[in-house]
This record gives C-alpha cells, structure tokens and sequence, in this order.
C-alpha cells in the first residue's frame, strides 16, 4: 500500500494587536543599510504595511505562553511601526498582520530572521525601469514618483533615461550580457539603429568601456566646450533650433551640438558682422574664417599702432590695484598658502590688472588705407582680430638708385678709374688678404663643432621643460608641416656618435653625463 505524501502546513496568520510585540534579540540583522526608519515609517504611512510580520510567542518560566509575541524576522517593519506609534499617527493597539510560529517550533528563531533576509532577490534594475516608465504613462509625475520612493527627481529621470535605449540591447543587459555602467553610456543617443552598431563593433574587442561607446556615440558632435560653441553661445543654437544631446549619469560640461553644420553657419555669420564693424573702422580689407593656417601673415608687410594711453581715471584704477595686491601678497608672505576668499580676491586683481594693461592700439588712418585685419576666433572661443596688415601689391616702392656703380664712387677721393687694370672692373678686383688672423684648419673646425654639439646635448639634459618643448615642436614641424630638417634638432631615436674630437673630450664634464645615461 503506498503512503500518502505528506503536506505541509503553513504557518497561521492573524492580527495581532502592536502593543503586545517585542523585538527579538534574535534578529540577525545588526548593521544599518538600505531605507532608513524614517524613510521607510513614511511608506507604511503612506501605503501600509505590505508584508506581515514573523512572529513566535513568548514563554515564562514554566514554558507557558504569556500572550506577547517576540519578533525575530521584521524587525525594520516593527521599528517603523514604532515609531509611528511615538509620532501618534497609529494606536498602540492597533492590529499588525502577523504570521505565528507555534510555540516550541523545532526552526530556530535565527533560522527565521536569516532566511527572511537571505532568501530573497533584489528586483533588477532592469524591472525598475520599466516600473518607472508605467507609472509616468498612468500619470504620476517624476516628482511623485521620487517622493514615493524617497529618492530625488534626477534619479527619476537617470533610470526613465535608460528606457531610450534600443530593446535589443535591454534584452542584452537583461541576460548579463552587459553591465550597468555600459548600458547608462548608450543611453546618450536616442538613435537605436547607432546604438545596435557600436555594440556590434564593441562586442568584438576586448575593450568595452563606458568611456569608448560614448566616444563612438558622439563622434560626429560638437562638445559644448569647444571654441566655436562658446563664441556664438548655446543659448543660440538652441534658439535655432539645434539638437543637444545629454548625458544624465556623467558630467558632460553641456553636452554634445548634434549639428555641426548648423553651428558653424552661426560662427560665420558673427564673424561676418564682426568683420563689418571691424571694416567701419578704416581698413581696406578683412578677411574671415574659423582660423587661419601658420604662417598666414609671414609675405604681408605689419604697420606699427600706437597704444591708446591711460586716461587718468584707469592710471589711478590701475595704481590703486597694484597697491592692494602687494599689501595682500606682504602679509601673507609667510603663509605656506592663501586662503580660499583672499586667493579668489588675488586672482580678479590679476585680470582687472591685465585689462588695463593690456591696451588698445591706433593706428594711422593714412597706413590703415592699404592695410587690412584677419578675423578669426582665438582657441578660447573670442574674437581674434589681427590687425595692420598690408598685401604685398599695396607695399609703398622702395626708393632706387640713380647712380651707377661708377658713378657712385666718382665722388671717392683719390678714386681715378684708370687706375683699375685693363680689360677688369672695380668688381672683379679681388681684395689683398688682410695681414691678421690665418683661417682655422678643418681639423680644429670640427672638434669645435665636437665640442658646441656636445655643450649643447649637456644644456638640453639640465634643462627638461626647454627640451620637451623643442622636441615637440621638431616633431610638429615634421610630421605637420611636412619641412622635416628645417632645425637644428633632430627627433628618432638613435645615438650620433662624435668621431672625430680632441683627446681631452671624453673626460670633459660635458661629456659625462652623457656617459651615464649610455651606461644607465
């Protein structure tokens, strides 16, 4: 005959009124995380309690029930409870939802308080998303949904954010086959069709970083800190129209432009007026563009301009400035540092300084008749004229000669033509060598080259900042300007040995730091 299965039997549950339980010392959790007490009293207050209570009776010395009931699972639910109690916004006898575990139960009430906490799953990410979308759609706002989980508006809108996101990627990230950080990075473009690509191409590479999938995102974008956004400001792109695209999870110093086209339009049409009141001024001809190439004004002729002087209110403005920041700078010159008000006060006695300082220049009206300015924006996003230009055509004739060679040295005391040889012309009479010094032998010549070649490797060597700048712009110029050998440096790793020198280099000072590096 075969036994009956056995059944189990759920654990009874009833109200239990909160004046008659106690916190058990049973409960295992200890250390405080997640929802505070507070935050989670103004939920119970706002949509009651949604899950019971684990409680067992409590037992006097005989082993009889004294009709209070401990707590050992729940013991967040009971202290928030509590303390809506404290706060009189619920009875001391009100009922509790509890679920009772008979008394002498062989579960421990440890076993209870661990298994609440154990064995359950945090909801994923993914399913609070979505949550947050159905809620918005059934007309809760992202503000009340941020109060009724007790979290601020930007969080809202960080996870309402993600939903922008392709579905095939979700569903990639809801299988594990992306991270979080990954997904927050896609969610940059709404272009779900560019999304599907970088991930196609990252998927592939060992490199999946947050950082790369927005680079590949955004890289037919402007930043919003580049010079030509920060000339015509984003306020009129925006006016006109122009798409922005955010990043609500890193800081993205204002976006990304997502039409170029459109920006540089705005650009050249500021230069252009620019360049009309800049004409008013006097000028032949102005010329504009977002920058000119290196070297643009080396065949053009540069008028000089007089600076405009101080009037006497900026000289005293001026004197008054420098005052203060030398009494500022004495007493604080013992101090390892300045402090945060005084050292902000120092820097805008710099600039107004600087303001003043650095003055306008007039020039000639007669010299600004054939000359121009080259408009163009500076690499901090001003406006950058150059000014006082003249064109090769417009370049005033250099005075010629009237007289001849011969003529000119008929006026030459003692000078008579028929002194010269026959047949030859004061020109072709070559000089008599001077008695003095004898030109050096090719030998000495080359050890002093030796020698210069070697002071200066020494005099690069003491000084990093001078080298590292040199060694920049060799490699600028040849790899930019393509004029590769235009200088006196030389940049590809390689030793130039010297050899031919003098007997005495080697243990010259000069030379042994350069023994040591070969060494090291």
């Amino acid at each position: 005959m075969a036994s009956a299965i056995q059944k189990i039997a759920l654990n009874a549950s009833r109200d239990i009124p909160f004046n008659r339980l106690v916190l058990s010392q049973s409960n295992v959790r200890r250390a405080k995380s997640g929802l505070s007490i507070e935050e989670l009293a103004r939920d119970i207050e706002r949509r009651g309690l949604l899950q019971s209570l684990n409680v067992r009776p409590v037992l006097n010395g005989e082993g009889a029930e004294t009709g209070s009931y401990e707590v050992p699972a729940g013991g967040r639910r009971f202290r928030a409870l509590e303390l809506l109690v404290k706060q009189k916004k619920l009875a001391k006898t009100a009922p509790v939802p509890c679920v009772v575990r008979e008394a002498g139960s062989s579960i421990l009430a440890e076993d209870d308080s661990l298994a609440e906490n154990v064995q359950r799953v945090a909801l994923h990410p993914l399913d609070q998303f979505r949550a947050f979308r159905d809620m918005l759609e059934k007309g809760m706002s992202e503000e009340e949904i941020a109060a009724a989980f007790f979290v601020v508006p930007t969080v809202v809108k960080q996870r309402l954010r993600l939903m922008i996101v392709s579905d095939k990627l979700l569903e990639i990230y809801e299988q594990d086959g992306m991270k979080l950080d990954q997904l927050m990075a896609f969610s940059i473009s709404d272009d779900h069709t560019r999304q599907e690509q970088v991930w196609e191409i990252i998927a592939q590479s060992h490199n999946r970083e947050p950082y790369l999938i927005r680079r590949m995102l955004t890289e037919k974008t402007v930043r919003a800190s580049d010079r030509r956004v920060r000339f015509v400001g984003l306020e009129a792109y925006l006016a006109a129209g122009g798409p922005v695209m955010r990043d609500l999870f890193e800081a993205d110093d204002g976006g990304w432009l997502q039409d170029p086209t459109l920006l540089d339009r705005l650009v050249m049409e500021k230069l252009a007026s620019a360049a009309e009141d800049i004409r008013a001024e006097g000028w032949k001809w102005v010329e504009t563009a977002l920058s000119f190439p290196w070297g643009h004004t080396r065949d053009f002729m540069e008028i000089e301009g007089t600076p405009v002087a101080l009037s006497d209110e900026e000289a005293t403005r001026l004197t008054a400035l420098h005052s203060e920041q030398e009494t500022i700078e004495a007493q604080y010159a013992l101090a390892d540092e300045f402090p945060e008000d005084i050292d902000i006060r120092l820097g805008e006695i710099e600039q107004a300084i600087e303001a003043l300082e650095e003055r306008p220049v007039s020039f000639d009206p007669v010299n600004m008749a054939r000359a121009g300015v080259f408009v163009s924006l500076d690499t901090d996003g001003t406006l950058l004229a150059e000014r006082g230009f003249v064109r090769p055509e417009d370049m005033p004739l250099e005075p010629e000669d009237v007289a001849s060679d011969g003529d000119a040295m008929d006026g030459i005391e003692g000078y008579d033509d028929r002194d010269e040889p026959e047949g030859m012309t004061s020109q072709e009479i070559e000089p008599e060598e001077e008695d003095g010094l004898k030109p050096l032998s090719d030998r000495l010549l080359t050890e002093l080259t030796a020698w210069r070649t070697l002071a200066l490797r020494d005099a690069f060597g003491a000084n990093p900042h001078i080298a590292l700048t040199e060694l920049l712009h060799t490699l600028v110029r040849d790899l930019y300007w393509q004029v590769s050998g235009a200088g006196c440096l030389e940049a590809y790793v390689r030793e130039i040995p010297l050899p031919v020198h003098s007997p005495d280099m080697p243990a010259s000072p000069c030379a042994a730091p350069a023994q040591r590096g070969l060494e090291a």
